[in-house]
């Protein structure tokens, strides 16, 4: 088979040593169409976190073992016994061009890379023994035909749900809790039965550690490797992907943010010769996001929209520091951390995978 060529004619293949668009700007970058990347899984970060969710499974005595393919996010299709995996993961360079265009890289670490991979196992083990059909899984979980939300609010303080992905997404759901709890149970350090002791969602672990008992050193019943967008058929370009990720993780709404800014900064002349409230929230931008986004689970990106807007507005009402610097980064990220809960609990949070 033909090597896949770029529009200056060179090849793009992964067997070249360094692929040429590894050279290129972020710019030249992003006119590049998704599927000319010509992408493999092997040799790649992913390889090793694959082969621990393999050895965890083995752990259980589980038989089953997803297949795997490279697309333009984490997704396991409906009915499929596999994993899409994002491109980015699969290069150094497009893991820093995800990283410009979302300020983050999703599941780019080995922890977080192992808690995405536990869960869309959960999803690809339910499809491989069409485990949807079992009446006490909808009874503990809820029916699969359960319309997905495009928003859903999450209750921070439930105990019927597994805390494991960010954002309380076992709530999403009842196939991403049903995830969720298995990602939780295969997890070899979770420790569920002391964690989860005395909180309701421990029925939900034990009938995972059940269920999972049962299907331990049998055969699944689905077994189709089947494809479900697979990068080589993905025309879009990198500019478009990311035009419509930034979309689909920003925030359409443009909340007043005054009252509480000029409670924690100063428009009066007493303080005019201090330091601007906007040009320092710049320089500190990038420490206070990720510090929101440790305290909250939410994705920097969004917080980044809420900060940006903060920012604007500490600009054009001319606002200026009241106290130590310090001091004001820290009062500023808790401010920045009930604006991003409001949006939170406002019933349009993004289901995030």
């Amino acid at each position: 088979m033909g090597r896949t060529k770029n529009h200056r004619g060179q090849g793009l293949g992964a067997t070249d040593p360094v692929p040429v668009w590894a050279e290129w700007t972020d710019e030249q970058l992003l006119d590049l169409r998704m599927c000319d990347l010509d992408l493999r899984l092997e040799g790649t970060f992913y390889q090793e976190p694959m082969a621990q969710l393999a050895r965890e499974l083995e752990t259980r005595r589980l038989t089953f073992r997803p297949h795997f393919w490279i697309s333009d996010e984490w997704f396991t299709p409906d009915g499929v016994p596999g994993i899409a995996v994002p491109f980015y993961l699969a290069h150094p360079r497009l893991t820093k061009l995800e990283a410009s265009q979302m300020l983050e890289v999703e599941g780019g670490t080995r922890d977080w890379c192992m808690r995405i991979l536990r869960h869309e196992a959960g999803h690809a083990i339910e499809n491989a023994y069409l485990l949807r059909r079992r009446r006490r899984r909808q009874k503990l979980f809820g029916r699969s035909s359960q319309p997905y939300p495009e928003y859903y609010t999450p209750r921070p303080y439930s105990r019927s749900f597994v805390r494991h992905l960010d954002v309380w997404y076992a709530q999403s759901h009842p196939d991403e809790d049903f995830a969720e709890t298995f990602a939780v149970w295969l997890d070899p350090h979770s420790l569920w039965k002391e964690r989860y002791r005395g909180w309701p969602v421990i029925k939900k672990l034990d009938f995972m550690d059940r269920l999972m008992g049962e299907l331990a050193g049998t055969t699944p019943v689905v077994t189709g490797r089947q494809l479900l967008d697979p990068l080589p058929r993905i025309y879009k370009t990198l500019r478009d992907h990311y035009e419509e990720k930034r979309k689909h993780y920003g925030i359409g709404r443009t909340p007043s943010y005054d009252t509480d800014l000029k409670k924690l900064f100063s428009d009066g002349p007493t303080h005019a010769k201090n330091p601007s409230a906007a040009e320092f929230l710049r320089r500190t931008r990038k420490e206070i996001r990720r510090r929101v986004a440790e305290w909250t689970g939410e994705y920097q990106y969004t917080i980044d929209q809420v900060l940006e807007g903060m920012i604007e507005r500490c600009q054009a009402s001319k606002l200026h520091l009241t106290q130590h610097k310090e001091q004001a980064k820290l009062d500023f990220a808790i401010l920045l951390t009930v604006q991003t809960m409001n949006y939170l609990h406002s019933g349009r949070h993004k289901v995030a995978l």
